[in-house]
Formats: C-alpha cells, structure tokens, sequence
C-alpha cells in the first residue's frame, strides 16, 4: 500500500522544496563552495560539485575526486544498487585511529544520465562536519539515504520510520 504524499512545508525566500524536484531525479552542477571536515583534517573542499534532486529527498552532494584528500579513502566491503544511478560502491574514512565505516560512496559507471557524477565521491554527513556556503549541514533523517539538510531546503524529508512510501 504506497502512502499519500505529505503536504510540504511552506517555503521561504531563497528556499526550494523537496517536493518540487523530479522523480527520476534530476542531476544538476553547482558552484557552491562545499567543505567536508572529520576534526582538524579537511577531506573535501570544492566549487565543482554536483547535486542530485530527487522528490521527498534533501540533494546529494557528489564532489570530484580531485578536491577530495582520496588518501583518507579506502575500498569498503558491499555495493548496492540505485535504480536511476547504477551500482553504488562504499568507502571508509580513515583519519589517524579514527576509522568511519562506509560513510561515503561513488558510481564508477553510473548510467548514462548520470554519467558526469562518475566516480565523484558522496558522504554521508552525519558523522563528518559538512558545510555548504559555510552553513552547516544536516544528515537526511533514516541511516539509508545520503541527503543533506540545508537551510535552504525544506521538506518533509524521506528516511524517518513511515516514509518508505513516499
């Protein structure tokens, strides 16, 4: 049984809704200035991401390899599969000790809608500091989906218990 879509929150100036992006999802380039940090040690720090948007879900972020400290990077076990993307597969963040299971993952041959995302990196935010344009980010709600929170999104978001209809 698929449940009703959710009436969306109102949206203010200089925000979008999550409820007026497309499904399939749409792949769009940006220049926003996106910064991924675990402590002192800066992982990420681009101007040449790119977001997917997809109905009910905050964007993810896909930035390239090249802006991303790839020696911080190591294979994970699993892969999954996104029916627009392709096959998905996980990397851990390893800073000195500290070692983040699966909490970023790459389409090294997505479909190709999706083609200009190939092997770009997407993190989870939740257990990294993420900024976009120096404002904080926050993790999509649920432990499935890679979407981050901005201020200038609004939802109601998929993830939390109820939503997997949406």
């Amino acid at each position: 049984m698929r449940m009703r879509r959710p009436e969306p929150d109102p949206v203010g100036p200089g925000q979008e809704s999550v409820w007026s992006y497309p499904r399939p999802p749409r792949l769009e380039q940006s220049g926003r200035h996106v910064v991924i940090q675990l402590g002192d040690v800066t992982l990420a720090d681009t101007r040449r991401a790119w977001r997917v948007m997809e109905t009910s879900h905050p964007p993810a972020w896909y930035l390239p390899p090249e802006d991303v400290a790839m020696e911080h990077l190591r294979q994970a076990e699993g892969r999954s599969l996104c029916e627009w993307k392709g096959q998905a597969d996980y990397l851990d963040v390893a800073v000195d000790q500290i070692v983040l299971p699966k909490v970023a993952w790459r389409y090294r041959n997505p479909v190709p809608a999706f083609a200009p995302i190939a092997g770009h990196i997407a993190f989870y935010p939740g257990a990294l500091e993420c900024t976009v344009d120096g404002q904080s980010v926050q993790a999509q709600p649920g432990g499935f989906y890679g979407g981050w929170v901005t201020p200038d999104v609004v939802g109601p978001f998929k993830g939390d218990d109820g939503t997997s209809g949406w």
